[in-house]
């Protein structure tokens, strides 16, 4: 049902239907960097957290890290993710399958900068072995999310 929802958030909007099934899991950044051949960074995860009275969603490379001190100077306070029972229930996706298309209710979409390093992303598009292709402009425009700066550097954090 989860793949079902992504697939009509764009053949709703008369778009393509963009997702494709894995012959094997995707469920992990560097598993469905394997499987589709391209780098960990143009993965694009889905992270869920509780803000304050609501829950969010955060876009970022899948090489990105949350730097603490940034989500907190955004968000005004400590970075919360959510335990797996709760993404379900909040996202209709199940961990591993999380993305910001057919949620099941409508959540805050924010996208990491460090997407912004690429032209197009994969993420995951309901399930563990569904994911998608998609312009980092396109996912901008589709889930009105707004960019932020929450992940630590990447280029530095690797050298």
């Amino acid at each position: 049902m989860s793949v079902e929802n992504v697939r009509r958030h764009f053949t709703d909007r008369g778009l393509k239907d963009p997702v494709y099934e894995l012959e094997e899991s995707g469920a992990t950044v560097a598993l469905a960097a394997q499987a589709i051949g391209v780098q960990p960074g143009e993965i694009a995860k889905t992270l869920s957290f509780k803000l304050k009275d609501k829950y969010i969603l955060i876009v970022a490379s899948g090489v990105a890290k949350i730097d603490n001190k940034k989500y907190k100077d955004f968000f005004g306070e400590k970075a919360r993710m959510l335990d797996a029972e709760v993404v379900e229930q909040v996202t209709g996706h199940p961990v591993g399958g999380v993305c910001p298309f057919g949620l099941v209710q409508a959540l805050e979409i924010y996208l990491d900068t460090s997407l912004k390093a690429y032209k197009e992303v994969y993420p995951a598009a309901g399930s563990k072995t569904a994911i998608m292709k998609i312009s980092v402009d396109e996912m901008q425009e589709l889930t009105n999310a707004v960019w932020v700066d929450v992940c630590q550097d990447v280029h530095n954090s690797q050298i």
